[in-house]
């Protein structure tokens, strides 16, 4: 996959084909968009906003782009960056509203599913990025590390701290659940 980046990467340098950039946005713009979605834990309006920015950066930086990585995870590296700056752009704006941003709620209306994505999308910032970059993109401790310059040790005790949280809250919902089986 790798090389094909590399090739629609020189074709759009070179010419600015539209036609590579759009062989490059169709390959990663749909698991970016899943990892921006995760990342803010909110709507998919601001999800397009994140990806868009995400876009219009790496077009900016391409022809500094060496692949010394995989373009993909440059790609996820920028899109953590650009859900920062939204999540602080949140936060400015909740403390100038005075009215806090809930995140979105994704719980599905059938039986007793345990909603993990409303789950993860009610962890703090910090810990819903380390869960969602190791647990569901799969990346290392080390390369966290680089996408969110953060250290290694950090992202390990983040993800651990993510994961306690995430089964507590799906405890607590599991438990919620039986509770209102049994008054039934």
């Amino acid at each position: 996959m790798s090389e094909e980046d590399r090739v629609l990467v020189d074709r759009f340098l070179h010419d600015r084909s539209e036609d590579a950039f759009g062989q490059l946005y169709d390959r990663h713009a749909p698991a970016i968009r899943q990892l921006i979605l995760r990342l803010l834990g909110r709507s998919g309006a601001d999800a397009d906003e994140v990806l868009q920015e995400t876009w219009i950066r790496a077009i900016e930086r391409l022809a500094a782009f060496r692949f010394d990585s995989a373009l993909k995870t440059w790609l996820c590296g920028i899109a953590v960056n650009c859900c920062r700056e939204q999540a602080r752009r949140s936060l400015t704006t909740r403390s100038d509203s005075g009215a806090p941003v809930e995140p979105m709620d994704r719980r599905r209306e059938v039986g007793d599913h345990l909603d993990l994505e409303s789950a993860i999308a009610s962890l703090p910032d910090g810990f819903r990025e380390v869960l969602v970059l190791h647990d569901v993109e799969g990346y290392s401790h080390e390369e966290i590390a680089r996408l969110t310059r953060i250290d290694a040790s950090t992202s390990r005790s983040q993800l651990a701290r993510a994961r306690r949280a995430v089964r507590a809250k799906l405890g607590s919902e599991g438990q919620e659940r039986m509770g209102n089986e049994r008054a039934r």
